[in-house]
């Protein structure tokens, strides 16, 4: 396990107000530039961005950390052998100082004001999850298998997406994210037993829904195979 850290970040650590965390794995360097530039152009900038390198190729990680140097008063850096996206964020915090956490996918981007516009919704909540706005190659994009019966396809408007949750890190601290299909909606569910939990519409965070290896695509593509 590698993790990098500046002293000026221990200094910083105490005053953050929300830790981003952003799993990558062999991702397309000029999408995780995208992603990580678009937190660091937050018009809110309390926070730390956690990168959870899940065993991406060496090649990539030196291509990664090559830029993330640049910004180490921002940017925490880790690494680990692969284990998946649930298991990185679980673990990335537990790094986090953030009195609030997130997510952000490293394909995905945020909108300038997405940190700021997060912070006024859960006010008096303990965790958020939100709509996106949903960038698609065709209108069937927009729906998802269900988390109930994979058979079966829900608007992704209609859904708890891993990157739109946003909370106290106490809620993260208490419950996992668990290596399954629609971990964020569980972990959504399972939140909601103890903590103020609301879906709110914002669309401050764009989703891609294009990328032909998303977990999403693969079952969909798979749900819709002929029998027989």
């Amino acid at each position: 396990m590698i993790i990098v850290q500046s002293e000026l970040f221990f200094a910083m650590k105490s005053s953050v107000l929300v830790s981003v965390l952003m799993s990558v794995y062999n991702t397309d360097f000029a999408l995780i530039k995208r992603a990580i530039d678009s937190v660091l152009n937050q018009d809110f900038q309390n926070f730390e961005l956690i990168i959870i390198d899940d065993g991406s190729e060496i090649g990539f990680q030196n291509q990664l950390l090559k830029y993330v140097v640049d910004f180490q008063s921002k940017i925490t850096y880790l690494r680990h052998a692969n284990c998946g996206q649930s298991e990185s964020i679980n673990r990335g915090i537990l790094l986090s100082n953030g009195e609030y956490v997130t997510v952000i996918d490293a394909d995905d981007e945020y909108k300038p004001n997405h940190l700021r516009s997060c912070i006024n919704e859960v006010n008096g909540l303990d965790l958020i999850a939100s709509t996106t706005e949903t960038v698609v190659g065709a209108d069937e994009d927009f729906y998802v298998p269900d988390r109930f019966d994979q058979s079966k396809f829900v608007h992704v408007d209609n859904c708890i997406l891993f990157a739109t949750l946003f909370g106290k890190r106490e809620v993260f601290a208490n419950f996992k994210f668990q290596k399954r299909y629609s971990a964020d909606s569980h972990f959504y569910d399972m939140a909601s037993q103890k903590y103020i939990v609301k879906k709110v519409d914002l669309r401050t965070y764009i989703y891609y829904r294009n990328s032909p290896s998303s977990i999403c695509s693969v079952i969909k593509k798979n749900a819709l195979l002929p029998v027989g």
